[in-house]
């Protein structure tokens, strides 16, 4: 060993020393208060009943003191779990543990002794099972818990179980400076097979771009060539090829769904029994907005069952709140702007450059201009923290996914409306709100927070849709098919969002950047491609939902809704895509009863006209050949359904061509004069008006129908125009010469 790191670890072991008989002499002294109190409450104790309860109190924690001190002090060699006083105070810790969280004190104490091979291997991992935070833990115990690593007197198993709690208690460390500047010894632990993905795990939350070295890398591809594509050595290559691509020229996967593993954390299960012994009011949701940030955050303790911790800077409280110090002082000693004194956007303007994000990222969920701050630095390591936040707190808050216990369904609601306010305020979808539904959606029954359920499917990140319909949407699918017409329609409009959300993605982005910058589709055909098997993939599901609710006008609105935003693709996002609707939607629409749905209709064949048209015409003044050409059967398919309508509306022939119907079914359906039965006047949505039209011109006489031509049939087509049927005006406009008698060759064809 050299001189240097002897001198290293006598300072530490110091360290250690000194903070162990400072924090005993703290316990022998609130020891002695506490006797001179108990003596006090023996005399007043039958005047005042209630004081019992405070002296029980009392008693478990003078328990604790003792306990702590007997770990502190025992004896190096004892029978281990036959020891009855061992026993006892293992039973007392683990309690206080389990009902309310041990100090930061407590759990320097308890490092101390499980990694200094003080006691058995049973015993240290008995003790590092029960370390369960109150609060926060600190940073220093961290340290000289990793400096008893270097001396080697604790087993590999007990090292393996520190690791794992120091991955699962990483947010509740209140600095990360020290611990970053051990970023060396963390990676020279990767030899160690058994420490390996704990290791990695670490490392990927503790990584900064100055970490990422050429011999890390080729350390890690050598660790990869000997152990095999692991996850957990994919995610820490994968976060290296991020903060320097030239570094790396292997080919890792684009997006991994899950790297680490966490099922089995023994401690966040405990912390989850602990919010839901302690449970309190769900905290009222706040409002995302721009502007000051002066809404105070809501006192709680930390084992209430809000998920969301306070935003604090455990720097800004120790140094700042106890010595008094002025703010500009505390800038100038610290160097970072503490969380609590941002209050406005100019304020984050000024000093954007020395923010400490705080130790649990989570707190940044309910601050608006945190979240800004994270839009604006583009840093992939905080991201990655927040996303790590999220995916495990996700896993245990999700009750109804693992235990279908819908006990805290309103708690688990609220904080699934926090994470929906932070996705629509940054405009942006998470990954670890998309592995959550990968992973619950077959577990879900549709009922339990499907609201919130529902939004998180809208704002899904862009991706393959063949890698996801198997594990998303085949599943929704069978939701979708055997739930009531209400729950279609809402999956119908989640899927215009999650369309809508796409679509913006793609319009800002793909022409933004380079094509080999994309981590989803390597090509901006292959982007379309997803982009339209989701669009089919609605045809398909509204198809088959008309036939099933018999074409109910409440369900054919939200159908039309969606391909209302399908028609306008190629002009409102510039994106070379025009997918019409089957003919499942357009026929049951087109013979509708409801105006309503006939007028949408319209607008929709209107919208379709005006970008098929905006296409061939670029395709005309570009005289190069384009890499995107719209099929000719688009355009074919266009007419047809263009030919039906004004048959329909228009010329009084709408079986002629397209919807063909034997002539005996309709003579024994009752209908004569087939050949005029449908257009403006007599289609079973506007009979209404027909008839009120002519009472308003001739309220006194009695008038066929067929008296609506000529002069009058441009009276009626103006009256209808002012009853609201703004979608068949601009059809009519758009796609018919208009003239005071109806003719065939009136339609105005798109050329292909």
């Amino acid at each position: 060993m050299s001189p240097q790191k002897r001198v290293k670890d006598s300072k530490a072991q110091k360290r250690t020393s000194q903070g162990s008989d400072s924090y005993q002499t703290n316990f022998v002294a609130l020891e002695e208060e506490n006797l001179n109190d108990s003596k006090c409450s023996l005399k007043h104790g039958q005047d005042n009943p209630m004081k019992d309860y405070g002296h029980v109190d009392d008693e478990a924690e003078d328990d604790l003191k003792r306990a702590m001190r007997y770990f502190e002090k025992g004896p190096v060699k004892t029978s281990q779990m036959k020891d009855k006083t061992l026993e006892k105070h293992f039973r007392t810790v683990e309690n206080v543990a389990w009902k309310s969280g041990l100090a930061p004190e407590g759990i320097d104490i308890l490092l101390n002794v499980a990694l200094s091979g003080k006691f058995g291997n049973a015993v240290n991992t008995r003790i590092l099972k029960c370390m369960i935070p109150a609060t926060l833990v600190s940073e220093d115990s961290v340290v000289k818990a990793i400096s008893w690593l270097c001396v080697g007197k604790c087993s590999g198993s007990t090292k393996v179980l520190f690791y794992r709690w120091l991955v699962a208690m990483f947010d509740f460390i209140d600095h990360k400076e020290q611990i970053n500047l051990l970023y060396g010894f963390f990676f020279a632990s990767l030899q160690d097979d058994a420490l390996c993905p704990y290791v990695c795990h670490l490392l990927y939350l503790l990584t900064k771009k100055e970490n990422v070295k050429p011999f890390r890398v080729r350390k890690l591809l050598s660790l990869q060539a000997k152990m095999g594509m692991q996850p957990h050595l994919q995610a820490l290559l994968s976060l290296y090829k991020f903060f320097a691509p030239t570094l790396i020229s292997v080919s890792l996967p684009a997006r991994k769904k899950i790297y680490f593993k966490n099922s089995d954390n023994l401690w966040k299960t405990a912390l989850l029994a602990l919010r839901q012994r302690n449970q309190g009011p769900p905290p009222e949701p706040v409002k995302l907005m721009l502007g000051p940030a002066n809404v105070r955050p809501l006192k709680r303790k930390w084992n209430s069952y809000s998920v969301i911790p306070v935003l604090n800077s455990s720097s800004y409280s120790k140094e700042y709140g106890k010595k008094g110090m002025a703010l500009s002082d505390y800038l100038s000693s610290n160097g970072s702007f503490p969380l609590e004194q941002l209050k406005s956007f100019p304020q984050l303007l000024k000093n954007i450059h020395c923010l400490e994000l705080p130790s649990q990222m989570g707190a940044v969920l309910n601050n608006s201009l945190l979240l800004h701050y994270i839009n604006c630095v583009k840093d992939e390591s905080v991201l990655l923290r927040l996303y790590h936040w999220l995916s495990q707190t996700l896993q245990e808050e999700c009750i109804w996914y693992k235990v279908n216990n819908y006990e805290h369904g309103k708690e688990f609601a609220s904080f699934l409306d926090t994470i929906i306010r932070a996705q629509c305020f940054l405009q942006e979808g998470f990954y670890s709100c998309e592995t959550f539904l990968y992973k619950s959606l077959p577990l879900w029954d549709g009922l339990c927070c499907r609201s919130q359920f529902l939004q998180l499917v809208s704002w899904i990140p862009f991706s393959s849709f063949s890698e996801m319909k198997p594990l998303l949407f085949d599943h929704l699918a069978q939701l979708f098919f055997t739930s009531t017409i209400y729950f279609k329609c809402s999956v119908l409009q989640t899927l215009r969002e999650l369309l809508q959300n796409w679509l913006l993605w793609l319009s800002t982005d793909i022409h933004m950047k380079p094509v080999m910058d994309s981590p989803l589709e390597s090509t901006l055909s292959g982007s379309m491609n997803s982009v339209s098997e989701l669009i089919h993939y609605v045809g398909w599901l509204s198809t088959t939902a008309v036939r099933l609710e018999s074409n109910n006008t409440f369900l054919l609105h939200f159908i039309l809704d969606f391909y209302e935003k399908v028609c306008d693709v190629y002009i409102n996002y510039n994106l070379p895509l025009v997918i019409l609707f089957p003919p499942g939607i357009f026929y049951p629409t087109l013979l509708s009863l409801d105006s309503s749905i006939l007028n949408q209709l319209c607008y929709i064949m209107h919208r379709y006209r005006k970008n098929l048209t905006a296409a061939k015409k670029n395709e005309f003044i570009q005289k190069t050949k384009l890499q995107f050409r719209f099929s000719t059967k688009t355009y074919q398919e266009f007419n047809h359904y263009l030919m039906v309508m004004v048959g329909c509306l228009w010329t009084s022939r709408p079986f002629q061509k397209g919807l063909y119907i034997d002539h005996e079914v309709l003579e024994k359906a009752g209908v004569v004069e087939y050949k005029s039965s449908l257009n403006l006047v007599h289609h079973p949505a506007l009979l209404s008006y027909a008839v009120s039209f002519l009472l308003q011109e001739c309220p006194e006489e009695r008038v066929s129908m067929s008296s609506i031509r000529g002069k009058k049939w441009n009276w009626y087509l103006d009256y209808l125009f002012s009853e609201g049927l703004q979608g068949l005006q601009l059809f009519i406009k758009s796609s018919i010469h208009r003239s005071s008698v109806p003719r065939p060759e009136s339609i105005n064809h798109i050329e292909h």
